[in-house]
């Protein structure tokens, strides 16, 4: 035990030799190179604008694809002041030269696909042999999303009830917050083993005798289901097949046969990591894996072929739905975030909850994902601040939290206080700022800062809303 100690001791007093600068720069050539795989990934609560980044890389990339997550998802993109809503599709599907994939751990429902589809005709942005369906992805039916409604409204009943027995406040009343597009319903299908994929679509005789057992033991389930219209949903499901079939393959084999001739691959996260549903803040959370794990098991691609990994992160915080949120401002700060940064949800229209940038959660997030590096967005929507504050520490019951840890239970987040930094701000627009060193003084410090507490570089930074408004920071350092 002496001798473990010692070692310990000795490793510690090694890394203290490590100057940051030295240690951030080796980073920084680390997260600079260029892999031949690369995941995108959400490092906070979603809407963090993972698409933007999604969409400049495709461009480099031989396959993009989705490894998680369902229409819940929503990434707008901006191209030349043209708006496309992406639920389900990956955001590479706009670079005309990338396959895109729906992997195999998405759950698809088709009447969103089929609208994404057509919007993309509409645009004359072609997609013959560029979509790709996993076989084993698993199908959204309309019921799915009823029964999204119905556990929620059953909750929100619940916390109805509970409300007057309770005087303390609970990090866990209420309703999830979920968007009611079936996705956790989907996916407890496909735990049940009784869920749908694209595969059964290719015998059609089959697939209506699968859907018509699911359907009746949901019905039993849920009495509210007892005259659920299954006819005309098989109606429609025969008239997607001509336009689903040439796209479900195998994409499992095809990932791999394809990355092992050499060809680039981008993974698209959807979500974030507080919100996957091992690691976020159960129970407000998702029902997929939306962290770095989630590839293998969501694309079927191995984890050591991963080898880049950036971390989206907004400029501050913003979270849907319910649920502890220990930087919120629930003030004229939190109110000039949301105005000037327009947030509100892509998939459900909802005004987002705004606060500060929260460091402890995202040291935790990068204990997940070993970010190779940051790509902080929406920096401009903080132009106009005089002061900007970070949370730098959570404290819980009078002791300060070590950094990376995360509270399990929602009441304990609950009681969390923050330690904040504050830093001046700019004052000024960097919307045509096209270099780092372009930016002002202090907007470059308030980037260094969050590099310095986080111990991430960081290579990309989104000054507006178009393509063409994003810094390469790697690329100038």
């Amino acid at each position: 035990m002496r001798a473990l100690c010692r070692l310990l001791r000795s490793r510690r007093s090694n890394n203290s030799n490590i100057s940051y600068d030295a240690y951030m720069s080796r980073r920084r050539q680390s997260a600079s190179s260029s892999d031949q795989v690369t995941a995108i990934l959400g490092a906070q609560w979603g809407d963090e604008g993972k698409g933007k980044l999604v969409d400049i890389l495709a461009s480099k990339y031989d396959i993009c694809a989705r490894f998680n997550g369902g229409s819940n998802a929503g990434h707008t993109l901006v191209v030349d002041g043209q708006k496309f809503a992406m639920h389900l599709l990956p955001c590479g599907v706009l670079n005309s030269h990338c396959t895109c994939v729906i992997g195999n751990g998405v759950v698809v429902h088709v009447p969103t696909l089929m609208q994404e589809l057509q919007s993309l005709l509409n645009a004359n942005i072609g997609i013959d042999g560029r979509i790709l369906i996993s076989d084993r992805a698993h199908i959204v039916f309309d019921f799915h999303q009823e029964i999204d409604g119905i556990l929620e409204n059953l909750r929100d009943a619940h916390n109805d009830k509970e409300a007057d027995k309770s005087k303390t406040g609970s990090g866990e009343q209420g309703s999830i917050g979920t968007t009611r597009r079936g996705i956790g319903p989907c996916y407890a299908s496909k735990m049940y083993r009784n869920g749908l994929r694209f595969g059964d679509l290719l015998n059609f005789s089959r697939f209506k005798d699968k859907y018509l057992r699911l359907v009746e033991m949901n019905q039993k389930l849920f009495t509210e289901l007892s005259d659920y219209n299954t006819k005309e949903e098989i109606a429609r499901f025969e008239s997607y097949r001509e336009i689903l079939l040439p796209m479900i393959q195998d994409t499992i084999f095809y990932i791999n046969h394809e990355h092992k001739q050499g060809k680039r691959v981008l993974l698209e996260g959807a979500n974030a990591a507080l919100l996957d549903i091992d690691f976020g803040t159960y129970p407000m959370v998702t029902a997929s894996s939306t962290c770095h794990g989630g590839i293998a098991t969501g694309a079927g691609l191995a984890a050591p072929f991963v080898t880049n990994r950036i971390g989206v992160v907004k400029a501050y915080t913003t979270r849907v739905g319910h649920g502890p949120f220990p930087t919120e401002q629930r003030n004229e700060y939190g109110e000039h975030l949301g105005t000037v940064g327009a947030e509100f949800g892509t998939t459900t229209g909802r005004k987002r909850r705004c606060g500060w940038l929260d460091i402890p959660l995202l040291q935790y997030s990068n204990l997940l994902n070993a970010y190779s590096s940051m790509n902080i967005t929406k920096l401009d929507v903080l132009d106009d601040m005089d002061e900007i504050q970070i949370g730098t520490a959570y404290t819980l019951n009078g002791q300060r939290l070590s950094a990376g840890a995360m509270p399990s239970t929602m009441d304990d987040l609950a009681q969390i206080e923050v330690e904040y930094e504050t830093l001046p701000g700019w004052n000024t627009s960097i919307a045509q700022c096209k270099t780092y060193q372009e930016l002002p003084t202090n907007a470059k410090k308030y980037i260094e800062t969050i590099e310095r507490l986080t111990e991430i570089p960081v290579s990309w930074i989104g000054v507006g809303p178009d393509r063409h408004d994003m810094i390469n920071k790697l690329q100038q350092s």
